[in-house]
């Protein structure tokens, strides 16, 4: 059994020092080779419904697809200071702080306003970096995955993660100013899941983990947003994110059912270090630096007041139930479990898992025959 240094190389998952010691050499280029290790799997067994639960999905997935051009009015003006005002209880996370004796003693409104705005432009631009991710991650579950139902529902997947990444984008680049790079702790993960050979790990890091979280924070954000654009683009986003972690827990528990406790230890471990990385993330070091600020004065505030800790928090309410919905909680005597309860987020294992809630998320006839003159 892995130690928690050996995970993600360091003892303390609170590390500081440790967590914004992790940086991105490669920000300024336009393209990045990752190592794919995985074989290319044909079947000759084209029994179209053997799985019934994906094949429902991959039915469901036909009659859902939406355009980000036409489907979405991009005529809209975006007022970004406007929508920071509106946003600024949630952005800063410093609510109720005596900031006195902080980085952010001699802050007026502007500086406020202007973090709002960074905050909400690296948000989006992770999700927009996530959402490649995904598309690259969904065309090797083309590739590897041995069952036909599957290999039929990851295609349209592939489709979605496109027009995701594409709207996500469009927005960034029109209708805000422009968007940051990769950021370090997510650009690993995904390195990671694309480079592992086994396709599970491919379904396990990305439409478990990564689009769990996402789907999260898509509801989160279309919950406080108050701009008409990025809350029907969101709305789109999270119909299609919803069958993705559904497919990805529909997959693996049937897959998860027939592993041994050596196998299923190094899956625990890899959803671990998964969960670590992405909440690592959302340290948001990037925004500091360009607010002229010193993370490593700032991040001690954010990480001991409880807002930010509860928000961060509620990122892994898809998470948890899906982890536990696959045995990943409390095989090898519970071992993700403990790790779980360290990272503050156990609590929610009793929500419903995305495998019994996804329809709840679908697009309804009305929004899917809405077209934009």
């Amino acid at each position: 059994m892995s130690t928690t240094e050996d995970i993600i190389g360091r003892a303390d998952i609170n590390d500081l020092e440790a967590i914004l010691s992790v940086s991105a050499a490669d920000q300024a280029e336009t393209i990045k080779a990752v190592k794919d290790n995985a074989d290319a799997i044909f079947t000759w067994d084209y029994e179209k419904g053997a799985r019934p639960a994906l094949n429902k999905l991959y039915e469901k997935a036909k009659v859902s697809m939406w355009n980000g051009e036409t489907d979405l009015d991009w005529s809209i003006e975006v007022d970004q200071e406007e929508v920071a005002r509106n946003n600024q209880a949630l952005a800063s996370g410093f609510d109720d702080m005596d900031l006195s004796h902080t980085p952010f003693a001699k802050w007026e409104e502007k500086e406020w306003v202007n973090l709002g705005m960074e905050f909400q432009n690296w948000s989006l631009s992770q999700f927009m970096h996530g959402e490649q991710g995904a598309l690259i991650c969904t065309a090797k579950i083309v590739e590897t995955v041995p069952w036909i139902d599957a290999k039929y529902y990851a295609s349209t997947q592939v489709m979605d993660e496109a027009r995701h990444v594409e709207v996500f984008a469009r927005y960034l680049d029109t209708k805000l100013n422009g968007h940051y790079p990769l950021n370090a702790h997510l650009g690993l993960l995904l390195d990671d899941i694309i480079e592992d050979a086994r396709w599970d790990m491919t379904y396990l890091g990305m439409q478990i983990m990564v689009e769990g979280l996402a789907l999260a924070a898509f509801g989160f954000m279309h919950q406080m947003s108050t701009e008409p654009l990025l809350k029907k683009l969101l709305r789109y986003v999270m119909s299609d994110e919803a069958r993705h972690v559904a497919f990805g827990v529909l997959s693996l528990k049937e897959y998860y059912a027939d592993l041994t406790d050596a196998e299923m230890m190094e899956r625990q471990e890899f959803a671990f270090e998964a969960a670590v990385r992405m909440r690592d993330r959302f340290m948001q070091q990037e925004v500091w630096e360009r607010m002229g600020l010193k993370p490593k004065e700032v991040l001690p505030l954010l990480m001991n007041n409880p807002n930010r800790m509860l928000f961060q928090q509620m990122l892994f309410t898809k998470i948890v139930p899906n982890c536990k919905k696959l045995g990943l909680l409390d095989r090898n005597d519970g071992w993700l479990r403990q790790r779980f309860q360290e990272l503050g987020v156990i609590d929610f294992e009793h929500l419903t898992d995305t495998s019994d809630e996804y329809e709840a998320f679908a697009l309804n006839d009305q929004e899917l025959g809405t077209q934009v003159a």
